[in-house]
């Protein structure tokens, strides 16, 4: 009785250190995968740069547990459609948009040239379902883009949308969405085929909010 006493008393010892360590904070995950992404990116860039799909893979290992694939793939459908989409189309569509977001921003890191990059501290009072956390990426000529992220946390925290210097990419997916549907005739399938183009159209409209905002 006294050794599976002791016994018990030792695990219990043993597991309080890992009870001790909280799970991280929205700003922490933001924190630490920013870190993550840009020690790969210094360390194997000439590579990425010769086999694009080698960094993209790279990406979806490193972003892919802190996105929110799910949450977001049904907020870009909206209701509208999601209600009549099966649970294959959803997965579908699901990792269609995984793998364009992965491209999406893939492309423009690869132009990153270690310009500084700041997760802002927290302000105010934190949620702890739902909370902004805001970053800052200075460019090369000093210009400051502003970026908040949209956690939630269910279970832990997770990516569910992005905001980039005033454009709110959740909502331009959501309209390109809605878009492609409206073109292809209602045609789910096809919109969910298609959604890579509707990713590089996407891109091409941030580009040119983005330019007539620096005007």
């Amino acid at each position: 009785m006294m050794t599976a006493l002791r016994r018990g008393l030792l695990v219990l010892l043993a597991a309080l250190p890992l009870l001790s360590h909280a799970a991280p904070s929205a700003h922490q995950v933001i924190q630490m995968t920013t870190d993550e992404l840009l020690a790969d990116l210094k360390t194997n860039k000439e590579q990425y740069r010769n086999d694009p799909a080698a960094f993209y893979d790279s990406l979806n290992e490193i972003l892919g547990p802190v996105v929110d694939a799910e949450g977001i793939s049904r907020s870009i459908m909206t209701v509208k459609y999601s209600r009549n989409a099966s649970s294959e189309q959803m997965q579908r569509f699901q990792e269609n948009f995984k793998r364009s977001l992965m491209q999406f921003y893939g492309n423009a890191l690869l132009e990153y040239n270690n310009q500084q990059i700041r997760v802002l501290p927290p302000s105010g009072k934190q949620d702890d379902k739902r909370t902004s956390v805001g970053m800052e990426v200075v460019g090369r000529q000093g210009e400051v883009y502003p970026v908040s992220y949209t956690m939630v946390n269910e279970g832990e925290w997770r990516v569910r949308n992005v905001i980039i210097n005033g454009i709110n990419i959740g909502k331009l997916f959501r309209d390109q969405f809605a878009d492609a549907m409206q073109r292809n005739g209602g045609d789910l399938d096809k919109t969910i085929d298609g959604w890579a183009e509707v990713v590089a159209r996407a891109k091409d409209t941030e580009a040119g909010q983005q330019a007539a905002g620096d005007e």
